[in-house]
């Protein structure tokens, strides 16, 4: 099919971006079709979207009178298995015992690697429980009516909608008056927010990993509100959205979180509209009042046997829903009264159009925005005079479930394609990284930023040796390691019973060096293991029970750094099939994750036959970091 982005015709490009949502909609109930068969192979949780035999083990009050219940596995000291129940994932909690598929909906609010919380409206019912990610057919459905409004809007609304299209050029003002900056910014972040001061429509800032785009975005959204304006600050995730708040509140202090309050971390909480209602005046007289209307519900539950009793206990009911009705009215308006005060509101893009109500804003930010499908992002834009997007075309695309989907072109965002369409005119690259060791930034800098990051001199020499109680060896010392285990018969298989791959002598050696590690003095929390397939993460997860340790996939560990990371590719076969490592930027994310110390075991064989893995092989090489896995006194040394 050909893409609806190579013409100019907006009817066709929003019929494609329905038939994706449609096609997506398909995928989720293929899947849901899968992960019942799986049932009946009594193999549930291989899917990842399900937890079984887990148990309550404690509960407390949240927001808005919600159960945070956390459950763990029955066998109080098992860890949990790779899952993809992130913090913010809709779920339902069900009754293991039952057959059928009723159960209580919730969202994930917190986890760890033994247990998951879980906030609730209402008890879950049950001894055991089962925990399925849900469907979520409220978002596509949100989408497709923005779709539909996006189509017949008018106006200053229509001009910056064609110029999204590509249809015309974004203009921007030739002149700023001078910027006194709250934060301290480099000159290309500095750059980068004058350049979003001057964009009448929209703009875009490029942000490799590591280059404060976060901090960059809260600076302007700063400035802006400083002039009067308001603005709707965004992001695909709930901890895009949290990790930009974080910002915020530094700076701007009208500024309110919307969102489930279990979506949200339990640190920003206060500034969580529940929580900004919850103190308002009248939101206290309706406390009041719910609580006058339960006490008639109780009274009016135990008539006497008189007419008059029975007559009463009506007038009292009717009494109650009289309250309750107050009570609700003044709720709205005390809701009305936040978001109506608040400068800034940061929300997912997945809006609530019911409680923003008829709000419009003079921009729209979107952080990370690269994960963001294109039907995701119209609910924003259209409650905005101007848009600016925010993120890195080459690390993690949308996550596209409808293969076809995909193949047609939606798992490319909409930055991405206004990048592609109008370059550097309408885009500013932040170029100043503070994460990485200069050694480990080198290789992606060449390969996707065209040699432009530059480590700053507070991390471009550090090392693990240079941390405290840490031992200085040869592997501590270096910053970069590639563990080249070809011709040593380290073969990737399939998963039993799976579709996805795995390599037990990979797993081995990630074991043998988190041992090295850990004895030479980094603790659990300052590692993570990132490991391209879910079967990987499964089979090292089942191994590893570190206290602090994470290991995931490189989607569950986007956004994210610690001291060191170990990669294990896990391919190894003799006829150089790599599978999805050719998505070249799910490894440079995973690359670019370590502060200090990367290591990457592969098979140079099997990977080297594509240019990328062959330029990586190259690069480590070039560093002094290339090591084969004969080389067992590197990690095996004595203390």
């Amino acid at each position: 099919m050909t893409s609806p982005f190579q013409n100019a015709d907006p009817d066709q490009y929003f019929d494609q971006l329905l038939r994706w949502l449609e096609l997506e909609s398909a995928a989720e109930r293929e899947r849901l079709v899968e992960r019942r068969k799986l049932i009946g192979r009594g193999d549930l949780e291989r899917s990842g979207e399900t937890l079984i035999d887990m148990v309550l083990v404690d509960h407390r009050i949240g927001l808005g009178g919600r159960y945070l219940l956390s459950f763990h596995k029955r066998r109080q000291d098992a860890m949990l298995p790779w899952n993809r129940l992130k913090v913010g994932s809709p779920v339902v909690v069900t009754d293991q015992g039952t057959d059928d598929d009723s159960g209580v909906s919730g969202v994930i609010s917190r986890r760890t690697s033994h247990q998951i919380e879980v906030a609730l409206e209402t008890w879950p019912s049950g001894d055991r429980f089962r925990i399925d990610l849900s469907p979520d057919e409220t978002t596509r459905r949100r989408q497709r009516t923005a779709i539909a409004e996006a189509r017949q809007v008018r106006g200053p609304a229509l001009r910056l909608r064609d110029r999204l299209l590509g249809l015309e050029a974004p203009r921007f003002q030739t002149e700023l008056p001078p910027v006194t900056f709250f934060s301290e910014l480099n000159p290309p972040q500095g750059d980068a927010v004058r350049f979003l001061l001057a964009a009448k429509d929209f703009a875009i800032i490029h942000g490799p990993p590591g280059t404060g785009k976060t901090t960059t975005l809260a600076e302007f959204i700063y400035q802006v509100v400083r002039l009067g304006q308001r603005v709707l600050a965004c992001a695909a995730s709930n901890t895009a959205v949290d990790n930009l708040l974080e910002k915020l509140i530094r700076s701007t202090p009208g500024v309110v979180r919307v969102g489930h309050p279990a979506r949200v971390f339990e640190s920003l909480r206060e500034h969580t509209l529940d929580e900004r209602v919850r103190f308002h005046p009248s939101s206290r007289i309706a406390d009041d009042l719910m609580r006058q209307a339960e006490e008639l519900v109780r009274s009016a539950s135990k008539p006497g046997r008189s007419g008059e009793a029975w007559r009463r206990a009506g007038q009292q009911r009717s009494e109650a829903r009289a309250l309750q009705n107050q009570a609700r009215s003044l709720e709205r308006q005390a809701i009305r009264y936040v978001l109506d005060s608040s400068e800034v509101i940061c929300t997912t893009t997945t809006l609530d159009d019911d409680l923003l109500g008829d709000l419009h804003f003079d921009w729209v930010v979107i952080d990370e925005a690269c994960q963001a499908t294109e039907s995701s992002v119209w609910q924003a834009v259209l409650r905005a005079d101007r848009v600016v997007l925010a993120g890195d075309h080459f690390q993690l695309p949308p996550t596209v479930l409808s293969e076809v989907a995909n193949r047609e072109g939606m798992g490319e965002s909409l930055m991405q394609r206004l990048v592609e369409r109008f370059g550097q005119n309408v885009c500013r690259r932040l170029t100043v990284q503070y994460r990485m060791h200069e050694e480990i930034m080198r290789f992606s800098s060449q390969q996707f930023y065209e040699s432009s990051l530059i480590a700053d001199h507070s991390v471009r020499g550090r090392r693990l040796c240079d941390l405290p109680n840490v031992v200085t060896t040869e592997l501590t010392a270096k910053p970069a390691i590639f563990i080249d285990t070809a011709g040593a018969g380290f073969d990737e298989e399939l998963e039993p019973d799976g579709l996805s791959k795995r390599n037990p002598q990979e797993a081995k050696l990630v074991l043998s060096l988190v041992r090295y590690l850990t004895d030479r003095g980094l603790t659990g929390d300052q590692i993570a293991i990132i490991a391209p397939y879910a079967a990987q993460v499964r089979l090292l997860r089942s191994r590893l029970n570190l206290e602090g340790l994470e290991v995931d996939t490189v989607d569950g560990f986007q956004g994210r750094e610690k001291e060191a990371v170990i990669v294990t590719l896990v391919r190894s076969n003799d006829r150089g099939e790599i599978g999805f490592l050719s998505d070249t930027r799910r490894t440079n994310v995973a690359l670019t994750r370590a502060k200090r110390c990367l290591i990457v075991i592969g098979d140079s064989a099997t990977l080297g036959r594509h240019p990328f893995y062959s330029d990586l092989l190259g690069y480590f090489e070039s560093v002094d970091g290339y090591e084969t896995v004969w080389n067992e006194s590197l990690w095996q040394g004595p203390e």
